[in-house]
């Protein structure tokens, strides 16, 4: 009743809000826009009178503190916002200053997943933006430059948490030595599968497949541990690939894990990660959905564990919008925009079933997603609801979070205290996004109309057509560039371009699948010679139907709350249920097992058997069987060795530091080597590539812009052609 009653008022809430919405003119939008722009100078300003060279602002202090490198962490995040905002002269004055810092060799230890999204991709994104902002850029630009030698970096220094058994990566690194002694091979899952947007474009500018290789791994890693149902837990042991929080949703410790799997698809042309969200959206609309909210549940067989909101999910209708699905995403983040009105932001976590804040995670850290999702729609609807929602945040946050020194974290939105902190996503994300949302004019939405010819040492390149991918911390990626540090391949006629993009206007950007429907073949692609420019393409059709559901009489009803996040033994069988522990064997008779086996049993290469050597059946050089006491104890020793109780005695006997010293790990790991860890994973080959990997007609969606679309048919728009 209190649930039916909650969904009633958001229902007449959203009727309220849809009545009474205002009409936006070209006048109150580029105002707000403004406003956005004044409210990043005045953060940015305050970073750099108070903290700079710390990581972060205090707000209320006025001062600086590191949080999560001490690499002056804001400055970095915030520079492509300085290019994005037009502020090119201050954009190049930064770069001069953080081009001062050679390399990240640093006695530090840093969160890899922070590092990676806000360190690699801030430089990353600065280096190829540095073209339109008058920068002075070395030759062979963008694949070379001094930005993106200090990414390369940092992400080298990364590497070495990929050396694992699973290839998912560490949570933690030291930028100087690799993986910390006695660090804890428990890591989320978004801590594992965020890498694919910054180590794919590094490999794409570079020419080193590294990269791009172990970030594709870790994801297939995580594709082959989910669970049954199709479900992901939150965290996992990296070296053993056992889950170890069980709890499944679409938010923190998984939500960048869903998103890269979207973005990395779309910008590095890899159908097979499209494919992997599709069948993962399946098992979230399922098992995760409950009246256009998502909840939490059990990863083995769907039973709702929590049910709440959370802020970090509200960047989910903007994914959507990137497959086309702008609709469901609509009708989504009016539930998610009724919480901030209810608050005047979005805490943490929020109860659907009591439709209030949570008393322990009642904050708002200036979180951008929502903000994130109102851009992404508002680009592709033009819906002017979303601007009001837009200028909700923007009252919000200057009603309540501002301060001389800067923007502030609320600590409660019930009361809107303060917290002494201002993460450097509030420059990056929060204000990037809501300036976009009231710049529709922005070079980032250029939907592909017109761009730049740029030289490489490969050729000519056309870049700035748009079609930029956001990474998780909205540092925002050129997915051109990435073609201009390769020999491109025979453009299409320009003629076809324009003909195509006639037909996608006409269609009102329906799915260029509508096209190529009518075969039922395999999809192949040829290319067409060079007296006639016609291409065969011979297509199979995509069935993307759910699966039928399995009938189980036994399953108890999806929508019954059950708050179950363990297992009652800690042991569970591969079809997901209980068992007991079982036995465990004594350590020394297993070891005696081990070697008995390994000195009586041998392999007859030809056949791959293991046959039993006997005393009737002896060897050479061998004729009776070995027994473990043998090898372990000889049977005549000179020197008499201490008991195990004498050596314990003796231990007790020295200082503590001693003693916890040769209890310790303290023999030094073997150094990583790149090179040798990329081989094993090639040999191992541990997760088979997916099936859909050459089912590029997963990526022609209605929301990828024209120029993405046009890119599968190969690298097109060359400098003649545009003379045309």
């Amino acid at each position: 009743m209190v649930k039916l009653t909650f969904l009633i008022s958001i229902s007449v809430l959203t009727c309220n809000l849809i009545l009474s919405v205002r009409v936006y003119k070209r006048a109150d939008i580029l105002k707000l826009r403004e406003e956005v722009r004044e409210m990043f100078q005045h953060a940015y300003d305050s970073y750099l009178r108070y903290a700079y060279p710390y990581d972060e602002l205090r707000p209320l202090s006025c001062d600086g503190v590191d949080t999560w490198g001490s690499y002056s962490l804001t400055l970095i995040d915030a520079l492509d916002t300085l290019a994005i905002m037009g502020n090119y002269s201050e954009f190049n004055r930064v770069v001069d200053i953080v081009l001062q810092k050679r390399h990240f060799d640093a006695d530090i230890n840093v969160s890899v997943f922070e590092t990676n999204i806000r360190i690699v991709g801030g430089l990353l994104s600065a280096h190829l933006l540095s073209h339109k902002t008058g920068m002075k850029l070395e030759p062979g630009w963008p694949c070379n430059g001094p930005l993106l030698r200090l990414a390369e970096d940092v992400a080298h220094r990364l590497i070495a948490a990929f050396d694992t058994t699973t290839g998912m990566p560490y949570g933690t690194i030291n930028l100087r030595s690799g993986v910390p002694p006695g660090e804890t091979s428990i890591t989320c899952t978004a801590g594992v599968g965020t890498f694919i947007i910054e180590f794919g474009t590094l490999s794409r500018l570079t020419g080193d497949p590294l990269y791009e290789e172990v970030a594709y791994n870790a994801l297939k890693a995580l594709y082959h541990h989910r669970s049954p149902i199709g479900l992901l837990g939150n965290h996992i042991d990296v070296m053993t690939g056992r889950w170890t929080a069980q709890d499944a949703g679409i938010g923190g410790g998984i939500d960048s894990y869903y998103e890269y799997l979207v973005k990395g698809a779309i910008l590095l042309e890899k159908p097979e990660l499209m494919s992997m969200f599709l069948e993962a959206r399946q098992s979230i609309e399922k098992y995760l959905k409950k009246d256009d909210w998502f909840v939490w549940a059990t990863m083995l067989r769907g039973h709702v564990t929590l049910p709440v909101f959370q802020s970090l999910e509200s960047y989910w209708p903007g994914l959507l919008s990137l497959i086309g699905e702008s609709d469901a995403a609509m009708r989504i983040i009016h539930n998610y925009h009724s919480v901030w009105r209810q608050y005047g932001f979005t805490p943490e976590v929020y109860n659907l079933g009591t439709g209030e804040a949570s008393s322990s995670r009642e904050s708002y850290p200036l979180r951008p997603e929502l903000i994130e999702s109102i851009m992404y729609l508002y680009r592709d609807t033009r819906d002017p609801i979303l601007l009001q929602m837009g200028e909700d945040i923007l009252r919000s946050i200057q009603h309540s979070a501002r301060t001389p020194c800067g923007y502030a974290t609320i600590k409660d939105v019930r009361d809107h205290r303060k917290e002494d902190r201002m993460e450097s996503f509030f420059l990056a994300e929060t204000t990037k996004y809501l300036y976009l949302l009231f710049d529709p004019d922005n070079f980032i939405h250029n939907p592909g109309v017109r761009g730049t010819v740029i030289d490489t040492p490969n050729g000519e390149c056309v870049v700035d057509l748009g079609g930029y991918i956001f990474n998780t911390e909205a540092h925002p990626i050129d997915p051109n560039m990435l073609y201009c540090c390769h020999e491109a391949r025979q453009g299409i006629n320009i003629s076809e371009v324009y003909s195509i993009y006639q037909i996608l206007e006409e269609e009102d950007n329906i799915k260029f699948m509508t096209m190529i429907e009518a075969n039922t073949n395999e999809t192949k692609i040829t290319q067409s010679n060079n007296n006639n420019n016609e291409s065969v393409i011979e297509n199979k059709t995509i069935d993307h139907t759910e699966p039928k559901e399995r009938s189980d009489e036994n399953e108890p009803e999806q929508n019954q709350v059950l708050i179950k996040t363990e297992s009652r033994t800690g042991y569970v069988n591969l079809d997901g249920t209980e068992r007991e522990n079982a036995n465990e064997s004594n350590l020394s008779d297993l070891v005696k097992e081990t070697i008995n086996k390994y000195y009586n049993d041998t392999i007859n290469v030809e056949t791959q058997e293991i046959v039993k050597l006997s005393v009737d059946e002896p060897t050479a050089g061998s004729s009776q069987t070995v027994e473990v006491d043998d090898i372990i104890v000889p049977e005549k020793s000179e020197v008499q060795l201490p008991s195990v109780t004498k050596t314990k005695e003796v231990m007790n006997m020295l200082p503590k530091v001693i003693q916890d010293f040769l209890n310790s790990d303290w023999k030094s790991k073997p150094k990583c080597e790149p090179q040798k860890m990329l081989e094993r994973i090639r040999r191992e080959q541990k997760y088979p590539d997916h099936p859909d990997v050459y089912k590029y007609e997963l990526l022609l969606t209605p929301a990828p812009s024209f120029l993405q679309r046009i890119s599968l048919a190969g690298e097109f728009l060359n400098k003649k052609q545009l003379e045309l």
